[in-house]
């Protein structure tokens, strides 16, 4: 294999403007650009500032890096998590990019070096963190040099509505002032109408031109299951994934641990991983993630921003997250490389009792609790949706879908509904009757006509509501009770030990001026799923059989190159890469120009290894 070239050697010769899409093809190896991406980058590197809310996958990050290398001097990076900027910059470097990063995990030596790499314009992009980009010191060691660009990525931490808050982001502002003519870009993939308002305010953005795209993520499949033995549900899906690496979120520390043992117990290989744990664990944990192929990462939401990994094929929940935007944000790591990726949720009312609980006893100001609850019951409705999901995450973000995707849960197996009324009716007065000082369970327990000592205590077993539910039985009560609880006729008080609490709007049910469809809960267990190949392996599957045998000689040959270089195998090519060449099999160098995401320097890296593997798979057959 060819040596990898000097970090610092210059990617173009000649001072001055580049055109962005030769850039695009010298450097990155595609041939056009997707989406918006062009009219992006024209605008930054005009001069302009931007603000960017493109989904994941959709290609952000050329947004800011290429500008940087079109512009005169070094594009600034405020990236939010140290640990992933050594994989970002060596995947830059692999490109031939003049990549560096300055934060506090270098040592002195090291820090020296990239200062002087700086001062001596022999950068084209900087990776800082946000505490570091407002000091005074940092603005002083850049004072002096160009500045092509400054990216502020994951650009929703700057709002108070958006939901990992970072307020080190907010001091962001400053760049404005102390560099005005230094254009900036702001990117996020996650961001509802008030985040993008708040961005816009809270950097300064106000003259900046804001690209907006389709948050439609088509290549992933949604699923969400109400929860029934969830271990087992999470194990039918995951069994379909033998040969491909992804996430499972869970919500506590000690959930996280004991579902990893589990998994491992039952031969998926699966490593834990939380703020809890010892850094030097935690990120050993991170760095097998990222360089392996077939591993599942259990872990809490501590992990996942700024992720990455392309080839992430599924992504599970086996807790319900706090809002539509985490719940976006997570599952949009799967997929990133546009290939078919599964995302599947388990939940109950439980959740909802206990994500209710964390809001009220948080120290939030009690308006930002009332967003907080209002982006749960957001979620929550999209999780007890009859119709199609795609199109209730896209109306949560303000885009209109037609529904009938296609390719969610709902959509291939329609849910049907029922008239709920008369059922509504009955539990809006259990709730009533009972003094609204009870939880789910308990109120239930009157519905079914369940004599045990706390119904006998209360009084309960004489009121005529006693039994009144006796001709559903309780899984559909509870699946009732969370249905209501999503419409807002019903909410749950946490200072009252979770006692269901009747809404304004229960009024209209009980005056029969407004009927309440429910959606029919599915059999238990999800078998719908049973026998099911993955959306990633059928996509595998669509190559032809030779071709398919040389895409796995092919990724054996990146996974050798990869550790020997000690990077992650998509640093090396991404499998979109991977499936080309074994579709269009070059034959030479000239060949290999126009195989996408191959542009000179992996060309010059990587052709001859795998034009050998190419080779001699054709001699041999």
């Amino acid at each position: 294999m060819p040596d990898s070239p000097n970090p610092t050697a210059r990617l173009f010769e000649a001072d001055g403007a580049r055109n962005p899409l030769d850039v695009l093809k010298r450097v990155y190896g595609y041939s056009a650009f997707r989406g918006q991406q062009q009219a992006v980058i024209e605008h930054v590197v005009e001069g302009g500032d931007a603000v960017v809310l493109f989904p994941t996958g959709a290609g952000k990050s050329l947004c800011f890096q290429i500008p940087a290398l079109c512009r005169r001097g070094v594009g600034i990076v405020v990236s939010p998590l140290i640990a992933l900027m050594r994989d970002q910059v060596e995947a830059l470097k692999q490109l031939g990019i003049r990549a560096a990063a300055l934060n506090s995990s270098l040592t002195r030596e090291e820090a020296i070096a990239v200062r002087r790499a700086l001062a001596s314009a022999a950068l084209d992009l900087l990776y800082v963190t946000p505490e570091r980009a407002v000091t005074d010191g940092f603005a002083e060691m850049i004072g002096d040099i160009d500045v092509a660009l400054f990216a502020i990525d994951e650009a929703h931490c700057v709002s108070q509505w958006g939901h990992d808050f970072r307020p080190e982001y907010r001091g962001l502002d400053c760049l404005a002032s102390r560099f005005p003519g230094v254009p900036r870009i702001a990117l996020t993939a996650t961001a509802d109408p008030h985040t993008r308002d708040d961005i816009v305010e809270r950097l300064a953005l106000t003259r900046a031109r804001v690209f907006t795209s389709s948050f439609d993520r088509p290549n992933i499949a949604y699923e969400i299951v109400e929860r029934d033995q969830p271990r087992q549900q999470l194990l039918r899906f995951l069994r379909r994934f033998k040969d491909a690496s992804g996430i499972v979120y869970c919500l506590s520390r000690a959930k996280v641990e004991d579902t990893a043992e589990w998994l491992n117990a039952q031969g998926i290989r699966a490593l834990p991983y939380h703020a809890g744990m010892e850094r030097a664990v935690r990120d050993a944990h991170q760095d097998a993630f990222l360089k392996e192929e077939k591993l599942c990462l259990v872990a809490t939401v501590a992990f996942g921003m700024g992720i990455d990994k392309p080839d992430v094929r599924y992504v599970a929940h086996l807790d319900l997250p706090g809002s539509v935007e985490a719940y976006y944000q997570e599952t949009g790591r799967a997929g990133r490389d546009g290939l078919p990726s599964e995302v599947w949720m388990a939940y109950g009312m439980a959740d909802v009792i206990q994500r209710r609980r964390m809001i009220d006893d948080g120290g939030a100001p009690e308006e930002i609790k009332r967003i907080e609850r209002s982006k749960l019951n957001a979620l929550l409705a999209i999780c007890e949706t009859a119709g199609c999901r795609r199109q209730a995450i896209l109306a949560h973000f303000g885009e209109a879908h037609p529904g009938g995707c296609g390719h969610c849960d709902t959509c291939l197996k329609p849910v049907d509904t029922w008239d709920g009324t008369e059922a509504a009716i009955k539990a809006l007065a259990a709730v009533y009757r009972t003094g609204e000082r009870f939880g789910t369970g308990h109120v239930i327990d009157v519905l079914m006509g369940t004599v045990n000592e706390k119904t006998e205590r209360f009084g309960h077993v004489d009121m005529p509501v006693f039994g009144a539910g006796k001709d559903l039985p309780a899984r559909t009560w509870q699946s009732v009770f969370r249905q209501l609880l999503a419409a807002g006729l019903i909410t749950v008080d946490h200072t009252a030990f979770g006692a269901l609490k009747l809404e304004p709007e229960a009024r209209s049910v009980f005056r029969r001026e407004r009927q309440v469809l429910f959606r029919k809960d599915r059999a238990a267990s999800g078998r719908a799923a049973r026998g099911q190949k993955s959306v990633a392996a059928r996509e595998r599957s669509d190559l032809a059989g030779s071709d398919l045998e040389l895409f796995e000689l092919l990724r054996a040959e990146r996974l050798s190159i990869a550790r020997e270089m000690d990077v992650p195998p998509y640093v090396v090519f991404p499998d979109t890469t991977l499936i080309a060449l074994a579709k269009r099999r070059p034959r030479d160098f000239v060949d290999l120009i126009d195989i996408p995401g191959i542009g000179e320097s992996k060309r010059e890296r990587y052709g001859e290894a795998f034009l050998a593997v190419i080779e001699e798979f054709e001699d041999g057959r």
